[in-house]
């Protein structure tokens, strides 16, 4: 008895890429209507008071970064 998987016939195969084409425009579609909730999403939270908060909060900490790593090393200097 052979192990050799069988080769399905042209129909069977014709059968199974037209399957598999329509569950791929499936997933496309599925996946744009993702994409745009996404956006829609992104767009409510920058206009919702949580997004001016975390807004302000982000230019807040990049400020505090430039700041800090603009101050000269301390730990250099000689101590006496």
């Amino acid at each position: 008895m052979s192990n050799k998987p069988k080769i399905p016939d042209l129909e069977t195969r014709e059968r199974s890429v037209v399957k598999l084409r329509e569950l791929a425009k499936r997933w496309d579609a599925l996946i744009a209507n993702l994409d745009e909730l996404n956006t829609r999403l992104e767009g409510d939270r920058e206009n919702s008071i949580l997004g001016a908060y975390d807004k302000r909060r982000t230019e807040r900490l990049a400020a505090q970064n430039l700041e800090s790593s603009s101050l000269p090393d301390l730990s250099q200097l000689p101590t006496k």
